[in-house]
């Protein structure tokens, strides 16, 4: 019997749980929670083969065609966003972990191709802070920041705009930049919809999870590998009929007049421009 006295209420549930399964499978609940956090970290260390990023101009011509097959976007590799995974308040530093919602979260960066996986992940990052900060500080940034082969991701009004990362327009006015945003929100909902997927296919992401607070980005992050890894086996999906723990960001600062900024807004006008087009003509 496991002696469940001076524990935390989070860690009784937790240990609750651990106790069914090693009941089920014939071993001591300390057995089943060191098998479980041992897997996890192999898991991890898989990571750069299981979830890559493009990083060549060959991987991104080839994202590009990818993402190309089912969507409209000219040279789009994917999409980004972030979403919250909730944990209790960790005693130490724990007012960082609160988001804009008052609830402690670790805030989950990620991006996603054009067969709905993943191709990067950020789960290093407290609740509180906002998606462009993490983006910014991200090593997708980099590379994104000196591809030559004009790859762009799509991104929300979290995100300032610039030459590799379009966002949407804020209050379109013309024909073309409403068309814009039209085939922009639908295709850059996939990153939604794949954020979905694996919180369903591991419901551990959907509530909150009862652990210490310094493993939480290994578990996180073992269940986005093995969400690819079903897809690569070709594993029933797990459609999400519940919305995603996605706050309202507010939006990035654009009153920048700096060079990034601009380029940004004149390869947007450029994209709407041939988006029309392209619609009119079909």
């Amino acid at each position: 019997m496991v002696k469940l006295k001076r524990l935390k209420p989070y860690s009784i549930n937790n240990i609750l749980f651990q106790v069914g399964v090693g009941e089920v499978i014939g071993i001591h609940q300390t057995t089943a929670c060191k098998t479980i956090w041992d897997v996890c970290q192999k898991i991890t260390e898989k990571a750069d083969r299981w979830i890559q990023f493009p990083n060549s101009i060959e991987d991104m011509k080839r994202a590009q065609v990818l993402w190309s097959k089912n969507h409209k976007f000219p040279q789009a590799i994917g999409a980004i966003d972030c979403t919250h995974v909730l944990i209790m308040k960790p005693h130490d530093h724990g007012d960082e972990f609160v988001n804009r919602k008052g609830s402690a979260s670790f805030n989950i960066q990620a991006t996603c191709d054009g067969k709905e996986a993943f191709t990067s992940i950020d789960c290093s990052w407290p609740g509180s802070v906002h998606d462009s900060r993490i983006w910014k500080n991200s090593a997708i940034h980099n590379i994104m920041n000196e591809n030559s082969s004009g790859a762009i991701l799509l991104g929300d009004e979290g995100y300032g705009i610039a030459p590799w990362l379009m966002t949407p327009y804020r209050n379109p006015d013309m024909p073309q930049q409403m068309n814009y945003n039209k085939i922009h929100s639908r295709e850059r909902v996939v990153i939604e919809r794949v954020f979905g997927q694996v919180k369903r296919r591991f419901p551990i992401l959907k509530s909150k999870i009862r652990i210490r607070t310094d493993r939480i980005p290994t578990i996180i992050l073992a269940c986005f590998i093995l969400h690819n890894v079903a897809k690569y086996l070709g594993e029933e999906e797990f459609e999400d009929d519940s919305a995603d723990l996605r706050l309202h960001v507010a939006p990035a600062n654009e009153n920048r007049n700096d060079t990034i900024k601009m380029r940004g807004d004149s390869r947007r006008d450029l994209i709407s421009q041939f988006l029309f087009d392209r619609t009119n003509v079909l």
